[in-house]
């Protein structure tokens, strides 16, 4: 590649935002160099999909962006723009079929982000988008951008850049916060990171061992106003799960967390039904009979609200907010994302920075963050797509 070029637009960070951005960018015919620090693209976007890749979640914008707490009025003019429909159009343009859960989470029919990927490159080669791998940006050096390569040093001229660079969860996929420090060494300002959809630490007892692996299902966490009726799993580390990080942003800040574990009967129910004459089964076996705890749910109970009340009444408000006792979140590395990033007021409406003029930024490296379900890849989609075509506007100005 010719070194001495000057690119219409430079991308730092294949990820989903990045990828965005480049496709906008290249679509009406500009050149763009998309730059990504690992061995190959999109691997954070792999990673989500192991699982099942959820795209998105099939609801009303007005109830998607309560999803984004403090951020939801930064958000908004880009998730309007590139809402949950528009998601789904989008990838079923790049042939994937798609089909929507009973809690309206939207997956590809092949469930797995290998198959959108490779097509999303594709297009994205026929645009005429050109990447480099193993290239990490370093900062500027004036108006250059400065990259540490296998080849050694390398500078490239750009008419814009977009940064797509990832939080700071997820190290070893490429998402490792180290442009914060390159950022901040240009007077940006910045909130610091903090681990977001993130499972939980427990010092288990010895007894919780025969619980490790198993789910507890048909409960509902409490963490301050956030509650979850996800489903967690008990680990020789912890809690982890969908339930569990639906809460744990409140439970990071401060807030205690307690299960409900019968959510579905009131206190009262409850208590009635452990009323019943118990004879000589033992607790775990009256348990079962009255209430239908289960293993997992009475492994809980056991673990968290020994020595257990005898009274019906009292039993039955434990069973209905237990509370959970842990050594808080797991490290941010491990979570699935990550609060913090760039400050909202370091930028203008279009995501361009106001002291780097020419540089628009994207995706989790903005302070913002949402639980998972589709919210974190819907704001990531929708704020590269934004930066890429407010890029494209730049560029006519010049």
């Amino acid at each position: 590649m010719d070194q001495r070029r000057i690119w219409d637009a430079v991308v730092i960070g294949a990820g989903p935002a990045g990828l965005m951005a480049a496709g906008e960018l290249a679509s009406v015919g500009h050149s763009v160099l998309l730059v990504e620090a690992k061995p190959s693209l999109g691997r954070k976007f792999l990673m989500a999909g192991k699982s099942g890749l959820n795209l998105t979640k099939d609801e009303a914008l007005g109830q998607l962006l309560t999803h984004y707490g403090d951020a939801a009025e930064s958000l908004a003019p880009m998730i309007s723009a590139f809402d949950s429909a528009a998601i789904q159009d989008w990838a079923q343009g790049l042939g994937q079929a798609l089909f929507t859960g009973s809690t309206g989470r939207v997956f590809p029919e092949k469930m797995k982000a290998s198959p959108l990927l490779r097509a999303w490159l594709a297009r994205l080669e026929n645009q005429g988008v050109t990447w480099e791998t193993r290239w990490r940006w370093t900062g500027w050096q004036g108006e250059d951008l400065c990259f540490d390569t296998a080849d050694g040093p390398q500078q490239i001229a750009a008419r814009c850049t977009v940064l797509a660079l990832g939080g700071a969860s997820w190290a070893r996929l490429g998402s490792d916060g180290a442009w914060s420090e390159v950022l901040a060494a240009q007077g940006i300002s910045l909130a610091p990171f903090k681990p977001a959809n993130a499972g939980l630490m427990v010092d288990w007892s010895t007894h919780m061992q025969a619980q490790f692996g198993q789910p507890v299902k048909g409960v509902k966490w409490r963490a301050g106003s956030i509650t979850s009726r996800g489903e967690a799993v008990i680990s020789a580390r912890g809690l982890e799960g969908g339930g569990i990080y639906t809460v744990s942003a409140a439970v990071r800040d401060g807030a205690d967390l307690s299960v409900d574990l019968l959510p579905d009967l009131s206190e009262a129910e409850v208590a009635t039904r452990l009323a019943r004459p118990r004879g000589k089964a033992s607790l775990a076996t009256h348990l079962r009979r009255t209430v239908k705890l289960g293993a997992g749910r009475t492994a809980l109970l056991q673990e968290f609200g020994r020595p257990l009340p005898k009274d019906p009444g009292d039993l039955a408000a434990l069973i209905k907010a237990l509370p959970v006792k842990h050594a808080g979140l797991r490290p941010m590395d491990e979570a699935i994302s990550t609060a913090g990033g760039i400050l909202w007021s370091e930028l203008d409406e279009d995501l361009m920075l106001t002291k780097r003029p020419s540089t628009f930024c994207a995706g989790e490296m903005l302070d913002w963050e949402a639980p998972t379900g589709g919210y974190l890849l819907t704001a990531c989609l929708a704020t590269g797509r934004w930066a890429g075509r407010e890029a494209v506007g730049y560029l006519a100005t010049l």
